[in-house]
């Protein structure tokens, strides 16, 4: 029996669909850009259409920018699963989203450097680009919850305290989780990893991937501020974002910058508490150009700088961050006027009564019309 022949225009058509790969898998990416900075690349159409539309909270962030910034989070297996954010409010077909509000959290202190409460509306004043606002929205001991990135440097430079360090972590974690809050642990070497998928607030569980941190080598401390700011990015603006970072300073191994980090964390809106971990207390005898940079980065975020002279002292530090972040104001103004899009901003907030330290965020930047 005779095999029947294809059709010329079917044989064509056949020949393509198998020389052709299937979908899009196989899409180049720009050939001229880093290994780290390539698209990552999914198994068929189906696979890269999900990528694209899970913008998930608990997602690693997966930046591609220009050279200079880093690639990835490292996270555990297996992958966290998708927490669901609430969705804008529809009207028609109009989805209502207020870019215009600009909220700054407001840190008040007394001469012993303890929170000073129950302050009146009236006690402060904000200004944007040295024009006083109208507070809209104020809120003493705000109630916003937390989403706390605790990042552990685990070089071998840090690796002195690394005990004590866990141990103390493991205590603020206990201490400073409570119902609505998340956290999640981060260690930082060479790389930056995430010990436990997404952010949790199963004390234990978070506890345990505190103590597990493994040694490292390098240190990249740029690298983990941009990380842990944009991961914080993809969480809910109903909530407050914070990164602790523990370090001995030693920055050496970065892929981005000072300024890429800074960027990134003041676009987050997060507020950075850093404690200084210094294997040699005498300036003279280590490199402080890490500290310098740190305290900077910190006080533009509105957050505080720790030095503490033991490893003891860490527990005393962890309490104080603790009390100051459930004593915090809530303010928040719409700028009149109104900046152009993509710009910085300064921001300013004054207390008219007493003799107290003011601290906050010092500019943000502003958001799509």
């Amino acid at each position: 029996m005779l095999t029947p022949m294809l059709r010329p225009s079917r044989a064509i058509l056949f020949a393509l669909a198998v020389s052709l790969p299937n979908g899009i898998a196989y899409t180049q990416d720009n050939p001229n850009r880093p290994p780290w900075a390539q698209k990552s690349q999914k198994s068929g159409a189906k696979a890269d259409s999900t990528s694209s539309s899970n913008s998930s909270a608990t997602a690693s962030p997966q930046p591609a920018g220009p050279t200079g910034e880093p690639g990835i989070i490292v996270q555990p297996t297996p992958a966290p699963p998708k927490e669901e954010k609430p969705e804008p409010a529809v009207q028609g077909n109009a989805i209502r989203v207020n870019v215009n509000l600009v909220t700054v959290l407001v840190s008040v202190l007394d001469d012993h450097n303890r929170p000073a409460p129950d302050l009146p509306r009236e006690a402060f004043q904000l200004f944007d680009e040295g024009k006083q606002q109208e507070i809209a929205v104020f809120e003493p001991e705000t109630s916003q919850p937390l989403d706390l990135a605790l990042m552990i440097d685990a070089s071998s430079s840090a690796h002195k305290e690394i005990a004590f360090e866990r141990e103390a972590a493991a205590h603020f974690i206990r201490q400073v989780v409570r119902p609505g809050d998340r956290l999640s642990v981060f260690s930082f070497d060479e790389e930056v990893r995430q010990q436990q998928p997404g952010f949790s607030d199963n004390v234990a569980a978070l506890q345990e991937a505190v103590r597990k941190i493994p040694d490292g080598a390098g240190t990249s401390i740029y690298d983990a501020i941009y990380l842990g700011s944009r991961t914080l990015a993809h969480r809910g603006d109903d909530r407050r974002r914070v990164i602790v970072l523990v370090t001995d300073a030693g920055e050496t191994t970065s892929r981005s910058d000072f300024d890429a980090a800074r960027r990134e964390a003041i676009s987050s809106n997060a507020l950075l508490y850093t404690i200084v971990i210094r294997p040699v207390k005498n300036e003279n005898g280590r490199n402080t150009a890490g500290e310098h940079a740190l305290e900077t980065m910190t006080d533009t975020t509105g957050g505080a700088m720790f030095y503490p002279d033991t490893a003891q002292e860490l527990t005393a530090i962890f309490d104080r961050i603790d009390r100051e972040l459930r004593t915090q104001y809530r303010l928040a103004y719409y700028p009149n006027p109104r900046g152009p899009t993509n710009t910085y901003r300064s921001i300013e907030v004054k207390v008219t009564t007493g003799n107290y330290q003011v601290r906050h965020r010092k500019s943000y930047l502003t958001a799509q019309q």
